[in-house]
């Protein structure tokens, strides 16, 4: 959905919030429209379907509108939403994995301050081998492949550009939680890029 030009800038965000609780759902539009693309996004890497994805869009921001009292503001808007499409997320992996899905909150131990990985080093820049386009799908393939609890992590704080705390916040885990997580996917991250390049390498070189 296409952006207004005359949209508010992010100091106005707690003048639309004020004017939606009042009933105006114009100024809820504009929220809508601010965030949609993120949300969408977000709940497209942790469903990885596109349907479960469109109904997390709609479920988050019908319950954000429902809920709107509720939001304290000591957050940013945005913050609070995520919170809320990740709940929804989550409730659809459960309904899809019965037994088998890792909660978000739950502890994960990952030897962060011992850890000794032997990732091999990339023989030629991949930028040189590859367009940004090419790139982008192929970083997005690897961050896909992560796990739900690390693939969230990577997405808000390295994607969308969350802070740590706010991660924290918006996923209801500690702020050291996040920077565990987020080293861990950081990690599994190179090292299937660091791979995913070397055997294309190596592909190259098997047919000259």
């Amino acid at each position: 959905m296409a952006h207004s030009s005359t949209q508010p800038a992010y100091s106005d965000e707690g003048a639309l919030i004020a004017r939606a609780r009042a009933g105006d759902t114009a100024a809820f539009t504009q929220l809508v429209e601010r965030y949609e693309r993120k949300i969408y996004r977000l709940a497209r890497h942790i469903t990885q379907n596109d349907e479960d994805a469109e109904d997390v869009l709609q479920d988050s921001f019908l319950k954000a509108f429902q809920h709107l009292n509720d939001f304290q503001e000591q957050s940013r808007f945005y913050t609070w939403l995520v919170r809320i499409a990740v709940n929804e997320s989550l409730m659809r992996l459960r309904k899809r994995k019965p037994g088998r899905f890792v909660s978000l909150d739950e502890e994960i131990v990952t030897g962060e301050e011992t850890v000794a990985r032997e990732i091999a080093v990339w023989d030629d820049n991949p930028e040189q081998r590859y367009s940004q386009q090419e790139l982008r799908q192929i970083l997005m393939q690897a961050v896909d492949s992560l796990s739900p609890i690390f693939r969230t992590v990577f997405i808000l704080r390295d994607i969308d550009e969350l802070s740590t705390e706010e991660t924290a916040r918006a996923l209801n885990i500690s702020v050291p939680a996040v920077k565990s997580r987020l080293l861990r996917a950081r990690l599994e991250l190179r090292d299937r890029l660091t791979r995913f390049f070397k055997r294309k390498a190596d592909d190259v070189f098997a047919y000259m």
